[in-house]
């Protein structure tokens, strides 16, 4: 007997409750052949018959009664696991202050905070999206994400993705100019860039490993403020591909030959792992990712 799926022992119960086959599929909101099909399905991970069927309906046969006892009983203890997590839910409450690189504070945690909200009233979130590291240990922040894995100490840390950046200008742009052909050709072009002093991450530091000897002739410390100058048609810019990518103004160059690819990693202080507001936003943070998979 192989294991069954939970999923199949759900629909299993429905058609044991509702008597039927398709007062299961009304219940469950699945097809008539879906169902039908799970059922099968379930037979044969048993290796067993476990629903006569018949004009009149469905039976559970005798191995059918015996499963239909355990599939209860686990359906009572998720159902008191449910009530206990959303009990949890409703006492998570509190600040937590995130400190972010821009690009992911702005374009990616901002727009759904209303998520958080939704679910978590209480909970308050400050955020802080900048260009710079920021000390957990001074209590600047209560988490931070950053773009490298730190040394093994008194942090968790989890990698949330790898992100890519990569040349970009705006559409008008390249239609006024002539095509780059290759990175070189790049030296007779306005670029957009940080301002180098006030780069506090060395991992942002990579303008001489994509374009050597250009000169920039708008610098930000915001990396907002660079794609909004890209996008308004100055010239090139190195961008996150899961912001500009999405971005109607916005064309990608030289894909094949100019990429750069960093980390995010999510960290906060070992002890407060199990404080409830902070293992929600991190949580949140975690679900983020998987919601935004196809950006990155």
């Amino acid at each position: 007997m192989q294991e069954p799926d939970w999923d199949d022992l759900r629909i299993f119960l429905a058609v044991l409750r509702g008597g039927s086959i398709i007062a299961a599929a009304r219940y469950t909101g699945l097809d008539h052949s879906t169902v039908t099909r799970r059922m099968t399905k379930l037979e044969e991970r048993i290796g067993q018959q476990l629903l006569h069927r018949s004009p009149a309906g469905v039976t559970p046969t005798e191995a059918g009664s015996l499963l239909a006892l355990h599939a209860e009983r686990i359906a009572d203890e998720i159902a008191a696991a449910r009530t206990m997590l959303d009990a949890q839910e409703e006492h998570v409450s509190g600040t937590v202050r995130l400190a972010t690189p821009e690009a992911f504070g702005l374009f990616i945690v901002a727009p759904a905070v209303e998520q958080l909200y939704r679910r978590y009233p209480n909970l308050q979130l400050e955020l802080m999206p900048e260009s710079r590291n920021v000390s957990l240990s001074r209590r600047e922040a209560d988490m931070s994400v950053v773009l490298t894995q730190p040394p093994r100490g008194q942090v968790v840390a989890r990698r949330l993705v790898d992100y890519r950046l990569g040349l970009y200008a705006s559409r008008d742009y390249l239609a006024r100019t002539e095509p780059l052909t290759d990175i070189a050709a790049l030296r007779g072009h306005p670029l957009v860039w940080y301002i180098d002093e006030m780069i506090d991450l060395p991992e942002l530091r990579f303008l001489d490993q994509i374009a050597g000897g250009s000169s920039s002739v708008f610098r930000s410390s915001s990396i907002a403020a660079q794609q909004a100058a890209v996008a308004g048609g100055l010239g090139y810019g190195v961008l996150h591909a899961f912001a500009a990518d999405g971005d109607p103004r916005l064309q990608r160059v030289l894909a094949d030959s100019v990429e750069v690819k960093r980390s995010y990693w999510l960290i906060f202080p070992r002890q407060a792992q199990r404080v409830p507001r902070i293992r929600a936003v991190a949580d949140f943070l975690t679900g983020l990712i998987q919601q935004n998979r196809q950006l990155f």
